[in-house]
């Protein structure tokens, strides 16, 4: 389940029959800043904050541990620096979040990060499988893997634009407050992001096995 307006997002989703993970969004003032190191305060904060969600909802958090909360800040990478920056320089890269760091709304962080990996395999694969030219050397070798790592950032680029500025988009109309982006959003937005979702999982990054 997943809950948002006002200012606030947050969620609850099973993860086995004994635990469940919740979590709680929101822009914080520099006073609420100050609560974020202290469980208990974080805890009643939260509570505060949940509305009309069902008591359910709140039950889960108010039975959480103290030891088991935790607060901290969510990034992400400006996505017009990835188009301008570098993913590879001569025979090294970045992948997961050192390429791609995202806020959590499309859920697509871990995914794409197991899509750098399947993407970076296959294209040193494909380098350092050719015929070489001349007798092989260190040099070649240096050659080709750079040539293989500048093939996986230029597929790489463009997926991890589209995903961190998705879910940015995605993260801003959930968590925005005031009357006309909420009426916008719970009334013309609400399938539109629904299907968004779906969308940016259904994403072939293509076979790990060469053919």
């Amino acid at each position: 389940m997943q809950f948002f307006g006002q200012g606030v997002r947050s969620g609850v989703l099973p993860c086995d029959v004994n635990s469940v993970y919740w979590f709680f969004t929101w822009t914080p003032s520099q006073q609420e800043r100050n609560r974020e190191n202290d469980p208990a305060e974080m805890k009643q904060f939260v509570l505060s904050k949940l509305g009309k969600m069902p008591e359910k909802v709140k039950a889960v958090i108010e039975k959480t541990s103290l030891d088991c909360i935790m607060s901290s800040p969510l990034t992400y990478r400006n996505p017009f620096k990835l188009l301008w920056g570098n993913i590879s320089k001569g025979n090294a890269c970045v992948a997961g979040d050192a390429l791609h760091p995202m806020t959590p709304d499309v859920g697509q962080g871990g995914c794409c990060a197991l899509e750098d990996g399947i993407v970076l395999a296959r294209c040193l694969a494909e380098a350092l499988m050719k015929q070489p030219i001349y007798k092989k050397s260190d040099e070649e070798e240096y050659y080709r893997i750079e040539m293989g790592l500048k093939k996986y950032a230029k597929e790489r680029k463009w997926r991890s634009f589209d995903l961190i500025t998705t879910s940015y988009i995605v993260g801003f109309f959930q968590q925005s407050d005031g009357k006309l982006m909420t009426f916008i959003r719970d009334t013309c937005l609400a399938k539109f992001l629904a299907g968004l979702l779906l969308k940016k999982a259904s994403f072939d990054c293509g076979k790990l096995k060469l053919s």
